[in-house]
C-alpha cells in the first residue's frame, strides 16, 4: 500500500490542471558553446631574393683620405670587373673637375662626331673681282709654318698648302684670266658668341694656356707654333688672316666678313681625325683642342655654336653610353671653368666602359697619361715619385688643375690584378702639394686592389 500510495503521489505531483509540465521538474537544454575560429599567424616577411654575402675587406686608406692637403675631398673607387663600389667619399656629388673634364668632352665627341671626323678650312671665291674668302671650319690646329716644318700639333694642315691650291684653282678658271687676287675676306662665322668664357682667368691668355676660341685661327694662336705653352694674341682671326695673306704672296687687302652663299670652292685642307686630336689633347691636357672638340660636337648635334650650346651638345652626346647624366654642368670643353660639375661616380662608370674599350672609347684609354710614363702630364718628376713610384705603369689617368682644385681620374691595374676605376677630387683651399696627396691615396688604391675597404 505504501508503495502504491507513493507512486500515486509521484504521478499526482507531476500533473497540474493546465496539463503543462511543472516548473520544478522541467529539464532545460544547455546553451551551446561557440566553436572558436582558428587563428592563422601572419607569414613572416622574407627577402625576394637571397642576399649575397659581402666580402669583408681589410685594406684601409682612411688615414690617407684624412690628409689635410686634400682639402674638400671627394673620391670613388670601383671594381671595374664587378661594378662594386669599394670606396666612396661624396662620390655622387657633382663638383668641379678641372681638366678631367677633357675625358667627358672626348667621350661626347666620339659619340657625336666619330673617330674619323676632320674639320675643314676652305677658300672660296668672293663676291667681288679678285676676291677670295678664307672660311674657318673650326680647325684650331691649322699651321702657319711651311709644309715640312712640324708644328706643335703633329700632322696639322698648313696654310701654304691651302694657298697653293687656291692659286692653282684661281689660275685654272678662265673667268679669272688677267685678274689677280687682290682682296682676302676672313670668315669665322662657324663659331658665334664670345671667344672667352666668363669663368676663365684672363691671365691664361698671356701665360699661354688658352686662346680666344674662334673658328679661324692658326697653331692654336700661339706666338711660337712649336711650343705647347706659348702666349696667345688678342685677335687670333687677324693673326690667321695675315699669315694666309703672306702665303698667297702678299699684296692683298684683308677684311673680315662672310662668304657668299653657294660660292665656288677653290681649296680645302683638313685637320687630323678626332681620334688623333683626342690623343693630342689628353696627353698634355691641351685646352685648345678640347674647346675645338666641344664646339664641333655642339654644332654637329644641332645644339648651337657658342659656349651656351655646350651643355646640350656635350651632355646630349653622352646619352649613348647609358650612364645617368643628372647633375652634370658643362660650361666649357677643357675644364678650365670652375663652374663645370661632374660627380666622381659618373667618371668611374664612364671609365669602366673606357677600360673595356666599348664602342670607340678605346681611343680615350690610348691617350691617357701613364704614371711614370715617357711623356704626358703624369711623367713629370713631381708625379708618382718616391714611394708612390710603386704604381708606375699601373695608373692610366687624366690629371686636372684649376686654382680651386686638383683632380685625377682613370684606371688602375692594381697590385692584385684587379682593374679599378677611380676619381679623386681635392677641392677648395689647395696648394700644389695636393698633387702628391692625390698620388699617395691613388697608390694606396693600387696596393689594396679588391681588398680596399670603405672604412
Amino acid at each position: 500500500m505504501f508503495a502504491l500510495l507513493g507512486t500515486g503521489a509521484v504521478f499526482a505531483g507531476t500533473r497540474t490542471g493546465t496539463g503543462e509540465p511543472s516548473s520544478v521538474s522541467a529539464v532545460e537544454s544547455p546553451t551551446a558553446t561557440p566553436t572558436p575560429t582558428a587563428t592563422v599567424p601572419p607569414a613572416r616577411p622574407v627577402p625576394g631574393t637571397a642576399t649575397a654575402a659581402s666580402r669583408l675587406r681589410t685594406c684601409s686608406v682612411a688615414g690617407l683620405a684624412a690628409d689635410a692637403r686634400l682639402a674638400n675631398f671627394q673620391a670613388q673607387v670601383v671594381n671595374a670587373t664587378t661594378g662594386e663600389v669599394l670606396f666612396d667619399r661624396g662620390g655622387t656629388t657633382p663638383s668641379a673637375t678641372a681638366s678631367v673634364l677633357k675625358v667627358v668632352t672626348s667621350a661626347a665627341a666620339l659619340s657625336v662626331l666619330g673617330p674619323d671626323y676632320r674639320a675643314s678650312t676652305t677658300v672660296v671665291k668672293g663676291s667681288e673681282p679678285g676676291q677670295v674668302v678664307l672660311v674657318g671650319g673650326g680647325d684650331l690646329t691649322l699651321s702657319r709654318l711651311p709644309s715640312g716644318a712640324e708644328p706643335f700639333y703633329t700632322g696639322a694642315a698648313h696654310l701654304d698648302d691651302l694657298a697653293a691650291q687656291a692659286h692653282a684653282a684661281w689660275d685654272a678658271d678662265p673667268a679669272n684670266a688677267g685678274v689677280p687676287m687682290t682682296s682676302l675676306v676672313l670668315d669665322s662665322s662657324y663659331f658665334s658668341g664670345p671667344g672667352w668664357d666668363d669663368g676663365w682667368a684672363r691671365s691664361e691668355l698671356g701665360l699661354g694656356y688658352m686662346p680666344e676660341i674662334t673658328a679661324l685661327m692658326v697653331d692654336g694662336d700661339r706666338d711660337n707654333p712649336s711650343r705647347s705653352t706659348s702666349p696667345r694674341s688678342e685677335d687670333p682671326i687677324a693673326r690667321a688672316g695675315q699669315a694666309f695673306a703672306d702665303a698667297l704672296g702678299g699684296g692683298v687687302t684683308v677684311t673680315q666678313g662672310t662668304a657668299p652663299a653657294g660660292a665656288a670652292q677653290l681649296a680645302v685642307v683638313q685637320s687630323q681625325p678626332v681620334s688623333t686630336l683626342i690623343t693630342q689633347s689628353l696627353i698634355v691636357s691641351d685646352n685648345t683642342l678640347a674647346e675645338m672638340l666641344a664646339r664641333l660636337t655642339a654644332i654637329k648635334s644641332g645644339a648651337g655654336n657658342d659656349f651656351a650650346s655646350l651643355q646640350q651638345g656635350v651632355v646630349g652626346g653622352l646619352a649613348a653610353y647609358g650612364i645617368d647624366t643628372s647633375g652634370i654642368v658643362i660650361k666649357d670643353g677643357s675644364g678650365l671653368s670652375p663652374a663645370n660639375a661632374v660627380a666622381p661616380a659618373y667618371l668611374t662608370a664612364l671609365f669602366i666602359k673606357i677600360n673595356a674599350r666599348e664602342g670607340n672609347l678605346g681611343v680615350i684609354f690610348d691617350g691617357l697619361p701613364v704614371a711614370g710614363g715617357p711623356s704626358g702630364s703624369l711623367s713629370y718628376s713631381d708625379r708618382f715619385s718616391g714611394a708612390n713610384a710603386a704604381a708606375d705603369g699601373a695608373v692610366f689617368a687624366k690629371t686636372g688643375w684649376i686654382t680651386t682644385g686638383y683632380t685625377l681620374s682613370g684606371v688602375i691595374r692594381s697590385a692584385d690584378g684587379t682593374p679599378l676605376t677611380f676619381a679623386v677630387y681635392a677641392l677648395g683651399n689647395v696648394s700644389d702639394n695636393a698633387k702628391q696627396a692625390i698620388d699617395t691615396i691613388t697608390t694606396g688604391f693600387f696596393r689594396c686592389g679588391d681588398n680596399l675597404s670603405n672604412n
